[in-house]
């Protein structure tokens, strides 16, 4: 777990770093301290907004214990195991099989599962489904992974910005070092967006193997999980979910449709790995 708690503070530090290098490349200085403000405001409506904005999005429904006791009582369970305050249950309608966590902190955490998976998963296997959601909490991914989103979509609106610039002779055109510019032109507009997502990319896949690993140990047996990730990802081939693909790494498998290039830049890891390494785990 300290060698993916590790990856993740260096992948972070990457994409800090790449978000600084656009604001130099875009305006000096000056452009350095207007990427940082930018992603500050950014990063604290997503921080305050962010479960509202997901759970309404798909129209979760809260669900009290009189509802689901069953489910309540996982999550009790779970819960105590991660040491954490219990998190809001929420059920969405619908027929794909699937699962997510959101929130800021642990006080406004939230859980949330479709009616899609309830009919899939035996108890064992939705417990282990539950516990990945909750290692998610605990671990604040959630927090981790909405930073990371902002800055790579700074870093992304940069060089949209840029592109248009370019077009209207705001570019590359501040002094006379014009290869020099047409050279940071390139690199901001092209290189830096597609670095930018695999940093995103990696971060998001070393968050999925910890949760994986954190889960099974809260049911002590990585099997359950393991089964449920094998039919959940089945299940999201067969019936994909439409929407925002942004929210994509939301889920505890991808539930969008995927095609080669999609699973070149998907936020989860194979689950043919993930399942491997959830099988060799002992406890």
């Amino acid at each position: 777990m300290f060698k993916n708690q590790l990856k993740t503070v260096i992948l972070l530090a990457l994409l800090s770093g790449l978000l600084l290098f656009v604001g130099h490349l875009v305006g000096g200085f000056n452009g350095l301290s207007v990427m940082l403000a930018f992603s500050v405001i950014m990063n604290l409506g997503t921080y305050w907004y962010s479960d509202k904005i997901v759970l309404k999005m798909y129209r979760a429904k809260l669900v009290e214990r009189n509802e689901a006791p069953g489910i309540h009582e996982i999550v009790d369970e779970l819960s105590r195991r991660a040491s954490i305050p219990k998190p809001r249950i929420y059920l969405v309608s619908s027929s794909i099989c699937n699962a997510f966590a959101c929130g800021r902190n642990y006080k406004n955490a939230a859980v949330a599962v479709t009616s899609g998976i309830l009919k899939v998963l035996s108890k064992e296997e939705l417990k282990g489904v539950l516990a990945h959601e909750l290692a998610h909490i605990s671990n604040r991914d959630t927090l981790i992974t909405t930073v990371a989103a902002t800055i790579a979509t700074v870093i992304s609106y940069a060089a949209y910005m840029a592109q248009w610039a370019a077009i209207f002779g705001g570019f590359g055109n501040r002094d006379d070092r014009g290869g020099s510019n047409i050279l940071s032109f390139l690199i901001l507009v092209i290189l830096t967006p597609i670095i930018a997502s695999i940093l995103q990319l990696a971060l998001s896949r070393s968050r999925e193997y910890l949760a994986d690993e954190a889960g099974a140990k809260y049911c002590r047996n990585g099997h359950p999980l393991a089964n449920a990730l094998l039919k959940l990802d089945a299940s999201a081939k067969m019936n994909p979910l439409k929407g925002n693909t942004t929210t994509e790494g939301l889920f505890i498998v991808n539930p969008f449709k995927v095609d080669v290039f999609s699973k070149l830049f998907s936020t989860h890891p194979p689950i043919q790995l993930r399942v491997e390494k959830l099988k060799k785990m002992r406890f």
